[in-house]
């Protein structure tokens, strides 16, 4: 082997190996990383304990929904985009009356790689993974 050749092997192996530690660094999120975002963003109108009744709750006119049994109404599968959609704002264009704001600050920041059961790896925001790990973590079976 020449020179040129070793010294092209050295450097497509070094960036692999660079490339494999920045995938390797992107933990995934999990259920206690998005307890404190939920505090954050949730808990004033689906309360503490994520039933619907939080202190803003009131002054809504319509009820927030019971966070807690979202997989018991399908069927006990916890619908990991749907809630993703709700969270972003996609799948609630239709609401009537005052919906849920925005969460601008939930799409930024870091993407982490997710299955949200089609089996495909999508790019997703790391806040939001992390509050939906943590909607899953508090789903009741009944």
């Amino acid at each position: 082997m020449n020179t040129v050749m070793k010294g092209g092997i050295w450097a497509i192996s070094a960036a692999g190996l660079l490339g494999l530690g920045a995938c390797m660094e992107a933990s995934m999120p999990e259920a206690a990383d998005g307890q404190a975002l939920f505090m954050d963003y949730c808990a004033s109108c689906h309360g503490t304990t994520a039933v619907g009744n939080g202190p803003l709750a009131a002054d809504l006119g319509i009820t927030p929904a019971d966070l807690t049994h979202i997989a018991a109404r399908r069927g006990g599968e916890f619908p990991r985009a749907e809630v993703l959609s709700m969270i972003d704002g996609y799948a609630r264009s239709d609401m009537e009356g005052p919906g849920m704001p925005e969460f601008g600050e939930l799409l930024k920041g870091e993407e982490v790689p997710l299955d949200t059961g089609d089996g495909i790896l999508t790019p997703t925001p790391r806040k939001m993974v992390a509050l939906m790990e943590y909607l899953e973590s508090i789903q009741v079976t009944d």
